[in-house]
């Protein structure tokens, strides 16, 4: 079976592109851990399920009692995916996942699966949720129809950067009122390549139900 054709990305980044730091997020902002998990577990068929495609340090990165991420497909990418432990672990470790989350090599390595049995018939759409070498890999790849980013209003310093969209390649396609937790400022913005005449599947425009608390939201 084909690789799917499509696959949408979400990324929440700072003023300047920031979108982590030390392995975590740079921010709290509980509206926007809300729309994420609406946007990546919502679905149009009834019985399917939506994947979200992460690295290695993304997924080490949601706490323990969040993850695998409930309700979607988890494949995490990883040099050590399909038994070479020796090329691509963490500080030497080798990549050890819970049963039911997926392993890929590379971003096509996670699509060709994704479209191949039991997830082929059952899956909805592909989300990319990082890191920043995921996120470069991502935007340069054909599939990529669909950005689902979250302009925050912050300077707080990072060491993980998201890739500036190229106008020439990707138009803004529409934004949700500006939104604040804890005094930061923050909104949705929904952009497709330049050309489409519309939004790819998925929940376009951006709509946002603030919640309060990390326990409420969760992932």
């Amino acid at each position: 079976m084909a690789a799917p054709a499509s696959f949408q990305l979400v990324v929440a980044a700072g003023r300047a592109l920031g979108i982590g730091k030390g392995g975590g997020l740079p921010w709290k902002l509980p509206g926007d851990m809300a729309y994420f998990k609406e946007l990546t577990t919502a679905t149009r068929g009834g019985g399917k399920r939506n994947a979200v495609v992460m690295g290695r340090g993304t997924w080490e990165s949601i706490p323990p009692r969040f993850r695998p991420l409930p309700g979607r497909v988890n494949v995490v990418l990883s040099r050590s995916a399909g038994g070479d432990e020796n090329n691509g672990g963490v500080g030497g470790r080798a990549l050890e996942l819970p049963s039911g989350v997926e392993a890929a090599r590379s971003l096509d390595a996670a699509l060709a699966l994704l479209a191949a049995p039991p997830h082929g018939e059952s899956v909805e759409t592909v989300f990319v949720i990082g890191g920043g070498t995921v996120y470069e890999a991502a935007l340069a790849h054909a599939g990529c129809v669909g950005v689902h980013l979250t302009r925050v209003d912050s300077d707080a310093p990072c060491d993980t950067f998201f890739p500036a969209l190229d106008p020439s390649v990707w138009r803004l396609w529409g934004t949700a009122p500006p939104m604040a937790d804890g005094g930061v400022r923050y909104q949705f913005e929904a952009w497709v390549r330049a050309g489409a005449k519309g939004p790819p599947g998925g929940a376009w425009p951006p709509a946002a139900r603030p919640a309060h608390g990390e326990e409420q939201v969760g992932w």
